[in-house]
C-alpha cells in the first residue's frame, strides 16, 4: 500500500519501523485515550497485528512518513472495529508529539477515507473516538464527521465512554472539493 499526500507518504508498517512508531505508541500523552503508553513489545505485536490485517483484510493502519525527510511519525489507515453490535469501517491514527498541530492527522486521515471509499464498498467511515479525546474529535470534525451515537469500550478493565463519529459516502463526495487538503 502507497498513499501520498502533499506531505506525506503512507506505507504497510515494517518490523525495522517498531522504534520510530513506538516514539507515538510509547508516550502515555500520545496514548491518553488508552489509559497507558505501550511497552515496546506491545509496539511489536501492534505492528504485527497491522501486517496481518494487510494480509487478511487488504488494510490497516499505514506507516504516516514525511516525504521531505524520510522519518515515520506514526501510523494512521483504516481497520474494521466493533461498534457495540456493529461492524464498521474506522480511520484511526496516532502520531508523535513533536508532530501535533501540523495538519498531519487530517492530511493522513482525510487521504485514507478518500482511499476506503473508493476502494471498499461502504456506506460510511467511521472514527471511534474517547468522550474526553479533543484533539480526536477535531480531526474528526475537521473531516465532515458528525457524532452517530455515544458506546461504551471496555479495555484492559475500563470502562470507557466512547463517541461514534461517521461521515456518510454521499457527504463526503457532496463536500469532496471542500474537503481537500
Amino acid at each position: 500500500m502507497l498513499l501520498e499526500t502533499p506531505r506525506l507518504t503512507l506505507r504497510e508498517l515494517t518490523d525495522e519501523d517498531v522504534p520510530a512508531l513506538h516514539r507515538a505508541l510509547g508516550d502515555p500523552v500520545v496514548m491518553s485515550a488508552y489509559e497507558h503508553g505501550f511497552e515496546l513489545d506491545e509496539t511489536r505485536a501492534w505492528v504485527r497485528r497491522q501486517r496481518e490485517r494487510y494480509s487478511t483484510d487488504g488494510f490497516g493502519l499505514w506507516g504516516v512518513v514525511l516525504r521531505e525527510t524520510g522519518e515515520l511519525i506514526g501510523d494512521c489507515g483504516i481497520t474494521t472495529q466493533q461498534i457495540e453490535d456493529d461492524s464498521v469501517i474506522e480511520v484511526g491514527y496516532h502520531l508523535a508529539r513533536d508532530h501535533w498541530h501540523q495538519g498531519y492527522a487530517v492530511e493522513a486521515a482525510r487521504n485514507c477515507v478518500n482511499w476506503a471509499f473508493a476502494t471498499l464498498d461502504v456506506d460510511a467511515v467511521y472514527a471511534k473516538v474517547r468522550d474526553t479525546n479533543l484533539p480526536s474529535m477535531n480531526v474528526a470534525i475537521r473531516l465532515g464527521m458528525t457524532v452517530r451515537r455515544r458506546f461504551i469500550t471496555r479495555y484492559r478493565d475500563i470502562d470507557m465512554p466512547h463517541l461514534a463519529f461517521a461521515v456518510s459516502r454521499s457527504t463526503w463526495m457532496a463536500d469532496e472539493p471542500r474537503l481537500q487538503v
